[in-house]
């Protein structure tokens, strides 16, 4: 038996939506089409550039087609799942059976696709071209429980502090559950009311009318503004935090960083105070966990973890930036200083990946370029310590073996930690032994 065929050609349309760009990110800004309408594109090819809480990131088209549509303008803010760009490709159909037989065959392979469970596929409508070919979209199926759109990573994280995700009300776009969405609900059997603001733990303060007294200008906060606002506000109400004072002798340090500055010019780099203070911190966390790890609020645990990443804050023109050291205990301080030279680099020309800013365990903020006496930084969850360091001065100190006074460099250092996991006397034992480090480096050779 023969049969006529007939190819159909039709055009099809791909909506592209935005993906999932990191864990616990929810949206973005577009800074820049990199396509126009009218363009080709091909899978893989970068259609914008979006300002998410950290970096600047392209996102890739998952089809090929010819751009019909831009959803999107440079500025907008955009969600996780919004559509984005829509594509217009000519697609060459399956043949067509056009002979009478072909109903027999219809039934014969509607009756091995019937599914045998009760089960059935959600009926979604038809398509047709102007050749009147009819164009199935697609068929999804059903499901006794509700639909959860939630991301794998947001899944496991369900799992790891064990939330029922079914329980879990989602703020995002069409109830989408984000990984700050569980983290609430671990804590408080619930979420809140509204998590569309930059500041959603808390209701916003009503501002006067300012241009009463004079003009205004009012501008939009970039991305990175928009995530301080967020993670500081959630610290903030979230975390106990207390702050303990030192200071440090770094005189014999500073001779010590000047002295092997050209080995450190030999490949290419500058030995930073920084950097040194990296080494000590990654030595001092192995040797106390408590500063190394999380606390799992929902699990009623404390996560220790193996690895030391130290982050490190950067302040740039788009706002402070927290690149992260990984693996820091194993590096010398002359690679630390190379790497952190590198990030902070790309940091400052918005070149980091998200990768590189996330992981973290520890952070150091090192104020002493600028200036200041002192400060209180804040801790940034799942963290619970932060070291501050500012400038170090020339002070007048009593030498008890020389009953006279010397001048020697003050380096005043702040640490604040969460006092649900780390005691006062902790604090004070981690902050004492990470200056006697500074200033006596043999001890880090010692007992590092």
């Amino acid at each position: 038996m023969r049969f006529g065929r007939a190819e159909r050609i039709w055009c099809v349309t791909t909506d592209i939506t935005l993906p999932e760009v990191g864990e616990g990110i929810e949206s973005g800004t577009v800074v820049t089409l990199l396509v126009s309408l009218g363009d080709r594109v091909e899978v893989d090819q970068p259609i914008l550039e979006l300002e998410t809480d950290k970096a600047v990131v392209e996102m890739p088209a998952t089809a090929t087609g010819v751009v019909e549509i831009l959803h999107v303008e440079v500025g907008q803010e955009v969600k996780i799942g919004q559509i984005i760009v829509t594509l217009n490709d000519q697609v060459e159909s399956k043949p067509e059976i056009t002979d009478k037989a072909s109903e027999h065959i219809e039934a014969k392979d509607k009756s091995k696709t019937e599914p045998e469970s009760d089960l059935s596929a959600a009926q979604v409508p038809d398509h047709h071209d102007d050749s009147g070919v009819k164009l199935p979209i697609s068929q999804l199926s059903s499901d006794p429980k509700r639909l959860i759109p939630a991301a794998p990573s947001v899944r496991r994280l369900a799992r790891e502090i064990g939330v029922d995700i079914n329980l879990v009300d989602g703020k995002g776009i069409l109830g989408r559950i984000s990984a700050a969405d569980v983290r609430r609900f671990a804590e408080t059997g619930t979420v809140s009311v509204s998590t569309a603001g930059p500041t959603s733990t808390t209701t916003a303060f009503k501002l006067p009318d300012f241009q009463r007294w004079g003009e205004t200008e009012r501008k939009p906060m970039s991305g990175i503004r928009k995530a301080t606002v967020r993670s500081m506000t959630t610290a903030w109400a979230t975390v106990p935090m207390v702050t303990q004072f030192d200071k440090a002798d770094i005189t014999e340090f500073e001779a010590i960083r000047k002295s092997h500055q050209p080995k450190a010019k030999e490949v290419g780099t500058k030995l930073t105070p920084t950097a040194m203070l990296i080494k000590v911190v990654a030595s001092a966390l192995c040797r106390f966990p408590d500063f190394n790890a999380s606390i799992d609020i929902g699990a009623e645990e404390v996560v220790y973890k193996s690895y030391v990443n130290v982050g490190v804050a950067v302040d740039t023109d788009n706002g402070l930036l927290v690149p992260i050291i990984k693996n820091a205990d194993t590096k010398n301080v002359i690679d630390l200083s190379k790497e952190l030279g590198e990030l902070a680099e790309r940091a400052r020309t918005r070149k980091l990946s998200l990768e590189e800013m996330q992981g973290g365990n520890f952070t150091v903020s090192n104020l002493g370029g600028i200036g200041g006496t002192g400060f209180t930084p804040i801790v940034n969850p799942p963290d619970v310590a932060i070291l501050g360091i500012s400038r170090g001065v020339y002070e007048p100190v009593y030498n008890i073996k020389t009953n006279d006074f010397s001048p020697r460099l003050i380096m005043p250092m702040a640490l604040t930690y969460d006092h649900r996991l780390i005691d006062g006397a902790s604090a004070a034992r981690f902050l004492r032994w990470v200056c006697e480090a500074i200033e006596e480096p043999f001890l880090l050779a010692l007992e590092g």
